[in-house]
Order: structure tokens, then C-alpha cells, then sequence
């Protein structure tokens, strides 16, 4: 549910309350060290971290040196909280191979919905989310299996 408010109040205002990026970090941590062992859980976590912080140098560094802007001029810091959040959710490939899909699904989804907004800026915390309810209810339809183990 946190996951498709935070979907939901992206699109509507772009602005999305806080308060859900601890609880969808706490509520998919719950689930993923339920589904490993404790030692495992925290390795699993910290590569997901260490990947999240990666991918944000690569974002602020391609904000400040190619296009000579401020980072806050193309990326929200809502979108970096969902990026810190979504590292507890999946074992370490599942997450990065997810992620991927997720950015990708957000651009596709951007295109194909741009016309119909009314702002010029991407909800990417809301296509992430709306991705990540998707993968959490083919995980509980048994249609993904395979997302804490890998």
C-alpha cells in the first residue's frame, strides 16, 4: 500500500510525504530478513546501499558535468529516499537486475504518459514504486520465485 501511495501522490502533486519512504525501507526489510539469515540479511543490504550510492555519484556527476546544472534541477530528493528504501527490498542481483527494470520501465512509462501531464518532470518515484508493487505481487502469486534467494 505504501508503495502505490507513494505512486499515487508522485503523479497528483510530485511532491510525495515522507514518512513513506521509512516505512516501505522498514516494511520490505521485514520481508527480506525474514527470508534470510541475519549475517546474510545485513551483507545484502550493504551491497544494495553500496549500489544505490553508486548509482547517485553517477547521477550527480552527470548533472553537474554534462548538463552544468544543479542536482536539484534533475533529480528529486524524493526519488533518492525511494532509492535508499527500495535497498531493503530484494536479495543483491534480484535488486539490481529489478532495479534496471524498473528504471527502464519508469522511462517507458514516461513516454508513453507525458502528453497526458500537466508537469514537465518525471515522477520517477512513483513509476519505481507502482514497478516494485508490481515485482511484490508476482512475487505473491507465485509468478517470481526466485527474488530473496538470488
Amino acid at each position: 500500500m505504501s508503495l502505490l501511495l507513494v505512486f499515487y501522490q508522485d503523479i497528483k502533486e510530485r511532491l510525495v510525504q515522507w514518512f513513506l519512504f521509512p516505512l516501505i525501507g522498514f516494511c520490505s526489510g521485514f520481508l527480506l530478513y525474514n527470508s534470510l539469515f541475519p549475517l546474510v540479511f545485513k551483507t545484502t543490504v550493504l551491497i544494495n546501499f553500496i549500489f544505490v550510492i553508486f548509482l547517485l555519484l553517477l547521477v550527480i556527476g552527470y548533472s553537474r558535468f554534462k548538463l552544468k546544472t544543479s542536482i536539484k534541477q534533475t533529480f528529486g530528493l524524493g526519488d533518492a529516499l525511494l532509492f535508499f528504501a527500495l535497498a531493503f527490498t530484494f536479495s543483491s542481483v534480484s535488486f539490481l537486475v529489478l532495479f534496471v527494470f524498473g528504471l527502464i520501465f519508469s522511462l517507458v512509462l514516461h513516454l508513453f504518459l507525458k502528453n497526458k501531464s500537466k508537469h514537465t518532470t518525471v515522477p520517477l518515484a512513483g513509476y519505481l514504486s507502482l514497478f516494485f508493487a508490481f515485482v511484490y505481487v508476482a512475487h505473491w502469486l507465485g509468478i517470481l520465485k526466485a527474488v530473496y534467494i538470488i
